[in-house]
């Protein structure tokens, strides 16, 4: 008999290492009602067969800060449950056989001291003390992490499982879940049925938690959440007992795409190959319980054949496994965490992308606390199941995504690489036009956008590199255009959100820190903050009328910021659409941009007329349109809204007419570096929902006087009468080479005290920048700037001018002109 409860506070479906990790974070809460549900055996998906590699450093501070969590959990498990978790410290050691990846590991190991993480640079003699079996032909560089550890992965989800059960929850092996019930937006409970078939049941439940791993895909259609994930088959051997092996640190060698791991006297060659095969595109069998899947020697060989010549014992020892078993990858390799954006009870935690060992401790730790309080613990932006689009859950787009993921964990990780695969799924109205004037594209969100425009007889294509790369001219002649001419750029994929009904000002002023009684036709920026005062979004909210509010948002976060705001609606009788699509959007930016539209338009856009914060409805050629007259790039200018069916007319009549006065085409970069020179903030990367508001240098932006209660309000107010505990402060590199692009180490006066947000180069200004926050908790504005700064560029300190004020145009005269 099965004896499953008919009622718990939360199912957990899953029963991997991070199904664990959850049921066990959740049952450290004091939550004891938990039942966890795997329809095998504990570990039978993909952790069994997981290499067990724990590095502590991510991509950021708090993926970092979940990896460095888990190592230390792991540390503990043992004593706490009386199960070997197999965790040491054995360091990890990375190198480099290119000039471009030294670049790389090397601003990996200066990102990682600004994270707190021990590291450093060593030398190839070095290398070759700590892992004396190496060929050292080709190395240019290494970095080293001593406190790196590995362990055994079936034992560390063992252990979390046991840890659950000591604090009361209920973690039942061979019971599948079979149908999730749903009233609305809610979900019910889960109806089950035990492996045989003889039993069947349903518990009721207060939640949800998708741990399902490869399986998570098909969980999440059952709950109706949207959970885009591929499984892939991902390659190893293990060799026989090697004579005289002693404990080695992990090694990677991603420029031939393997790791190594030393294990009770055998080394385990690892692979991410740069193409990889999708698996289980029907299905996966519903038999499987620790399968292996076919060998495929003939892709596996040539990193092999690389690996052999690395280590040369490798042609010595013999092959004891050649093993093939499957993992999930994501469409962008970062993994799906949080609350699902279709549903109000239904989280997840799956995804993991070949690091589910290292995340699973802190991304359990994450969602638990989440899932107690309501609130995100901190930042998870990167993870978040939100930032996944719709349409990434297309079978075909995943399969097609998948075979590049799973190598990109190894490639170079260039600035402003681009997905290669899956791509021209969205196209604003304007993108055939922008192709045919030589636009370079780019992805963010499934959106191809303009990136930067190829000159007559250049290949339009990237060529990747950490220094300037083949579009930097390109990119400053059109950040010149704008700062001295005029030019255009498409922004239709920015994300649109109308908000209508009777309660709409009422709602407005509740969600967000900005007034929003104001008369038709007024823009407001403003941001919609959390409890604390973070920032949850930073928007444009324009008044359409009345009871109409158009709320223009990032395109990356539209979703996450529309279900934010549905969540906060209550019994406010509002309607909130999603109306991205519906409108073209071209930005008419610089000195001469009221001159074009004086050309093709004739509306008034004069400062009487028109003043900087305003929208007004006109005529250009034969079409229609709304014109915003406000700017990212610090000049004069219009965002143009247009509905999709006069796009087109609208870009070939403003093209044509700009033709005499030198209008140039422009793209995202451009606007980038514009922004950057002009210290506007890029959410997701200098604001976040852990970043205060007024911390951020936007307390202007928030009405604590505007005569209602809002979201935050008490958080603004305590924290603008203490003062910023940080501020984000404007840098200039004084020498004009080097590139900064986000991470780098800021040093104050010698010492680290934080790290760039954002990066990019100042062409106006004659220089890189960047922002980054530096605590000042009880200093004044002067303090701040009265230090001196640099900032850390693959270990070489570069002196930095810092400025609170934008150091371009720091009183905005330019857009008011």
């Amino acid at each position: 008999m099965s004896n499953l409860p008919s009622k718990a506070r939360v199912v957990i479906i899953g029963g991997g290492v991070i199904g664990c990790s959850v049921a066990y974070h959740l049952t450290k809460k004091g939550w004891n009602d938990v039942v966890l549900l795997e329809r095998k055996q504990l570990t039978s998906g993909t952790t069994w067969h997981a290499a067990g590699l724990i590095a502590q450093l991510r991509a950021t501070k708090n993926m970092t800060k979940l990896a460095k969590y888990s190592q230390e959990l792991y540390g503990t498990l043992e004593e706490e449950t009386g199960v070997a978790t197999g965790f040491k410290r054995v360091g990890s050691i990375t190198v480099a056989l290119t000039e471009e990846r030294r670049e790389e590991i090397y601003r990996q190991a200066a990102m990682a001291r600004s994270f707190g993480v021990e590291v450093e640079e060593i030398s190839n003699e070095r290398v070759q003390e700590l892992y004396p079996h190496i060929n050292l032909d080709g190395i240019k560089g290494a970095v080293y992490l001593p406190l790196d550890g590995q362990g055994d992965p079936g034992n560390i989800a063992h252990a979390l499982a046991k840890g659950a059960r000591q604090r009361g929850a209920l973690v039942r092996e061979r019971i599948k879940v079979t149908e999730i019930v749903k009233d609305g937006r809610t979900v019910t409970g889960v109806n089950w049925a035990s492996d045989d078939g003889s039993e069947t049941g349903h518990i009721a439940c207060d939640m949800v938690v998708n741990c399902a791993g490869m399986w998570g895909h098909e969980v999440g259609k059952m709950a109706g959440v949207n959970v885009p994930l591929q499984a892939c088959e991902h390659f190893y051997i293990v060799t026989e007992n090697i004579q005289g092996m002693t404990q080695l640190p992990v090694l990677r060698v991603p420029d031939e795409y393997a790791y190594y791991k030393e294990d009770a006297g055998k080394i385990l060659l690892g692979a991410f190959e740069p193409e990889s095969k999708p698996w289980a595109m029907e299905g996966i069998p519903d038999s499987f319980e620790f399968d292996q899947l076919q060998e495929d020697f003939d892709h596996f060989e040539p990193i092999l054949e690389k690996a052999v010549e690395r280590v040369p014992l490798l042609a010595e020892a013999g092959i004891h496994t050649f093993f093939n078993g499957p993992e999930s990858f994501t469409p962008d390799d970062a993994y799906h965490l949080g609350l699902a954006p279709e549903m109000d009870n239904v989280w997840v935690a799956a995804g993991f992308n070949s690091i589910g060992i290292q995340s699973a401790g802190g991304a359990g730790m994450a969602l638990a606390d989440w899932m107690d309080s309501g609130e995100k613990p901190f930042d998870l932006g990167d993870v978040d199941i939100s930032r996944m689009q719709p349409f990434q859950g297309n079978k075909q787009y995943l399969i097609e995504r998948s075979k590049e993921t799973l190598g990109l964990l190894y490639a170079d990780h260039f600035p402003y690489r681009q997905k290669a695969t899956a791509r021209g799924v969205r196209r604003t109205p304007f993108h055939q036009h922008l192709l045919d004037q030589g636009a370079v594209m780019g992805e963010l969100a499934g959106w191809e956008r303009a990136n930067w425009f190829a000159n007559e007889g250049q290949d339009p294509a990237y060529e990747y590199t950490w220094k300037r790369q083949n579009w930097f001219e390109n990119s400053a002649a059109e950040h010149r255009a704008i700062r001295e001419n005029v030019g255009m750029y498409d922004m239709s994929s920015f994300g649109k959100i109308r908000v209508e009904g009777p309660d709409a000002q009422a709602f407005m002023n509740y969600i967000g820190g900005g007034d929003y009684a104001v008369d038709a036709g007024k823009i407001v920026y403003t941001q919609f903050l959390n409890r604390t005062g973070g920032i949850e979004a930073d928007v444009t909210v324009t008044r359409l009328s009345e009871t109409a509010y158009l709320v223009v948002t990032p395109a990356a976060t539209r979703l996450a910021d529309q279900t934010w705001m549905m969540r906060q609606k209550g019994n406010f009788n509002v309607v909130i659409t999603d109306v991205t699509a519906g409108e073209g959007v071209l930005a008419v930016m610089g000195p001469n941009a009221r001159k074009l539209l004086q050309a093709v338009s004739p509306a008034t856009f004069t400062n009487d007329v028109n003043p900087f914060g305003t929208a007004q409805n006109i005529e250009i050629g034969m079409g229609l349109a709304r014109a915003h007259r406000v700017t990212y790039v610090g000049e004069l200018g219009w965002e143009l809204y247009v509905s999709s069916d006069m796009a087109g007319h609208v870009f070939e009549t403003l093209h044509e007419a700009g033709q005499d006065m030198g209008l140039k085409l422009c793209g995202m970069h451009m606007m980038d570096s514009a922004r950057m020179e002009k210290g506007f903030r890029h959410f997701g990367h200098d604001i976040t929902c852990e970043d205060h508001v007024v911390d951020a240098g936007l307390g202007f932006a928030v009405k604590v006087d505007k005569g209602s209660d809002f979201i935050g309000r008490e958080a603004v107010i305590a924290r603008k009468e203490t003062g910023p505990q940080n501020r984000l402060v404007q840098f200039r590199l004084t020498d004009p080479e080097p590139m900064l692009y986000h991470n780098e180490p800021v040093l104050r006066d010698g010492e680290i005290v934080g790290y760039l947000s954002s990066g990019n180069y100042g062409h106006t200004l004659g220089g890189a920048m960047g922002l980054g926050y530096v605590p000042c908790a009880g200093e004044k504005a002067a303090d701040v700037l009265a230090s001196s700064y640099e900032i850390d560029v693959m270990g070489t300190r570069v002196k930095a001018e810092a400025s609170l004020k934008p150091m371009y145009d720091p009183k905005s005269e330019r857009v008011k002109v």
